[in-house]
């Protein structure tokens, strides 16, 4: 019996299927297939071809020993290199003779030395350049530190006028008129009386008139207004703030 009918007898008897071997052995089921049939071109060789008999042949739960040994008879066994080719240099080598120094040599070495020298006497005279370079470079340094200096300054924001918030604290009754100061429009008018502080918040300039400055307490944006000495009917000027 061949090595392939060995297997798939073996893997029948097993109940297994080729599928079922190939998920064991992570062969495709292509080459298992083909090592049934006796084809082993799949393999990829004849260390490949052993590794798949002796991993199906595991799978299968038979001995895989007899079954390499009969591919190694039909195929021949694995090929091997001896100690000798190992060691041995396929491609003799050569050893070159020692050789004094050609003339030609000597003539380099001198030219080299030469262009040593001149490279060094060079590099000698130019450690004195950046003092000269410093002292060229300074004005243009005092210059840019002048030009620097005269830039002319961020141009400051204009004032952003607010509003002007007014609110009456009412001691003792008073009349009150507020009227737009431009166009004379009426804004308010009439009586206000204690315990009802009254505030307005204008964009423009207003007149208040007041006819009883005494009882209230004027504030015009958190500032206190004094009234107590105007007389009955004075008439005040507010104006918006800036800020």
């Amino acid at each position: 019996m061949s090595i392939g009918d060995t297997l798939a007898e073996a893997r029948r008897q097993a109940g297994l299927t080729i599928t079922q071997v190939s998920q064991r052995t992570r062969i495709r089921e292509s080459i298992i297939r083909g090592i049934e049939q006796g084809d082993f071109s799949a393999c990829g060789g004849s260390f490949y071809a052993r590794g798949h008999i002796r991993s199906i042949a595991s799978a299968v739960g038979i001995d895989p020993v007899p079954l390499i040994m009969d591919y190694d008879a039909q195929n021949g066994p694995p090929g091997g290199i001896s100690a000798a080719d190992v060691f041995e240099p396929s491609t003799p080598i050569k050893l070159r003779e020692r050789r004094s120094p050609s003339l030609g040599l000597v003539v380099v070495i001198v030219l080299l030395g030469i262009i040593g020298y001149s490279v060094y006497h060079l590099t000698s005279h130019s450690g004195r350049t950046p003092v000269a370079a410093a002292s060229t470079l300074r004005p243009t340094t005092q210059a840019s530190a002048m030009r620097t200096a005269t830039k002319p300054p961020s141009p400051t924001p204009s004032p952003v006028p607010t509003d002007a918030v007014i609110v009456l604290d009412v001691k003792e009754e008073c009349w009150v008129e507020l009227s737009n100061a431009a166009t004379g429009a009426r804004i308010f008018e009439g009586d206000v009386y204690p315990g009802s502080p009254t505030s307005w918040t204008e964009k423009r300039e207003v007149h208040l008139a007041l006819g009883n400055p005494a009882g209230v307490v004027l504030t015009v944006n958190g500032k206190r207004i004094s009234t107590g000495s105007l007389p009955n009917g004075a008439i005040l000027n507010i104006s918006p703030t800036t800020s």
